[in-house]
């Protein structure tokens, strides 16, 4: 992702590989630490693999692989290549230290759901389980990434959160504290695959396809400004800044993920974890 990759400055995570003489191309772009996005680029026709699971290739023989908040290395990483060579790598995975948040002043039905709401809270998770889920074979991605909304970062990717005193799940998201009512601006391309005005958790939400299982989600906007089956380019309004679902004020959460795999957008724009 020729942009979006300012992982660049941050000299520990950034990692270009150049093949042996003897084998066929091999390039990863991208960082090798939990919650990183790595980019591979081979010649079509080529097989790869990581730890035996068999990655998709673009028709021009670029792959993804990502890593969540709590794996852990080394992965190995196999490419077939069309002349018959084997390349194979090793790859250590750079482990992160997360912070811990504490958050009060929550509604306590919003930390500790009613019964009759379960059902509700259960199928608006299986929608966005079904968007994740979607193997969609376009290379919007390669856009890059870019800020969707601009802002003071009020939570971080992995902070294990308190809320209202109860130790609940890792937040997966950056959260960006722009004031309401700003324009929410989709980081790269894609197609819209979800949009909603009131999930019981993320209010005002927009779920994007990127294309061969890269996904992100917008949510607590005030305002829903696109409709499912949107081609959006980046920079191209998505929505509104709001303070809807389970929230203390105005910000945006922006998450990525790579199939179920739960990524940190901070590592796309260049921030250092």
């Amino acid at each position: 992702m020729r942009a979006r990759l300012l992982a660049a400055t941050i000299a520990v995570s950034m990692i270009i590989l150049a093949p042996p003489a003897t084998a066929g191309k091999l390039a990863l772009d991208g960082p090798l630490i939990q919650g990183g996005l790595v980019e591979g680029h081979t010649e079509p026709g080529a097989r790869v693999t990581l730890d035996g699971r068999p990655l998709e290739l673009t028709p021009d023989g670029v792959f993804l692989f990502g890593f969540g908040r709590d794996d852990t290395g080394p992965v190995t990483l196999v490419v077939h290549h069309p002349d018959g060579a084997t390349d194979k790598r090793v790859l250590e995975v750079k482990r992160r230290d997360y912070r811990i948040q504490r958050i009060n002043g929550l509604p306590p039905k919003m930390v500790t759901p009613a019964p009759e709401v379960l059902e509700r809270i259960h199928r608006e998770g299986a929608m966005i389980a079904e968007v994740r889920a979607r193997d969609t074979r376009e290379t919007w991605f390669e856009s890059g990434f870019t800020w969707p909304v601009k802002g003071p970062i009020s939570g971080v990717y992995g902070s294990r959160r308190v809320l209202n005193g109860e130790p609940k799940r890792p937040h997966f998201g950056l959260d960006i504290a722009a004031p309401a009512g700003a324009v929410v601006r989709a980081p790269t391309d894609g197609v819209v695959a979800l949009a909603e005005d009131d999930l019981y958790y993320t209010g005002g939400t927009v779920m994007i396809d990127h294309g061969y299982g890269l996904t992100s989600v917008y949510s607590h906007m005030s305002a829903v400004t696109v409709t499912v089956g949107t081609h959006v380019r980046q920079g191209d309004p998505i929505g509104r800044v709001g303070a809807t679902g389970r929230v203390t004020g105005p910000h945006l959460d922006w998450r990525v993920n790579l199939y179920k795999t739960r990524l940190d957008p901070g590592l796309l724009l260049g921030l250092a974890p």
